[in-house]
């Protein structure tokens, strides 16, 4: 795999409130988990997305906003701060990319319709080969849909823009 890093989005307090949490939510933190390991198994660069939000409850530096204690950012993995459901839009994300030479792109973390999927259009029209890790994304259930609907629509319709992978096959890849 050429020069690859692991994207997680997202994946902060406020996503995991008791009674509200995302779809499958110990199943998102233990594929995620997974991934981490095998990518710091290999020196692949960690990159956590957080997102930065007053009128969904995500204020800087506040409990909801804090990364889930979960996950495990060490010293040579990148924390980057954004606004929008962009992960490059208006933050530093591409331009540590582009200094760590990263070509390709593993997408996790979430939310499935929103922020997954535009980081995942905008990583392929910055020319990332991108892959999107179908089974560690997720959101919550809508009054027009099941989260496991928009899931399993977003992993078909992202296909234009990213290669859909299992955890289990990019670890197997990995090994």
């Amino acid at each position: 795999m050429q020069a690859t890093a692991l994207l997680i989005i997202d994946v902060q307090n406020r996503m995991f409130q008791r009674g509200a949490s995302v779809y499958h939510d110990a199943k998102l933190l233990y594929n995620l988990k997974k991934l981490i390991a095998s990518a710091k198994s290999k020196h692949l660069p960690v990159f956590y997305i957080q997102h930065e939000s007053k009128g969904i409850d995500l204020q800087l530096h506040s409990e909801n906003w804090k990364l889930h204690p979960f996950l495990t950012v060490e010293k040579d993995d990148f924390v980057i701060q954004k606004k929008t459901p962009d992960s490059f839009y208006e933050t530093t994300l591409e331009e540590n990319l582009h200094n760590k030479g990263i070509k390709t792109l593993l997408i996790a973390g979430i939310q499935t319709e929103v922020c997954i999927d535009t980081t995942c259009r905008s990583a392929h029209s910055k020319g990332f080969s991108t892959h999107l890790i179908e089974d560690a994304h997720s959101t919550w259930d809508t009054p027009i849909l099941k989260a496991s609907q928009m899931i399993q629509h977003h992993n078909h319709t992202l296909q234009w823009f990213a290669n859909t992978i299992s955890t289990d096959q990019f670890v197997d890849r990995l090994h």
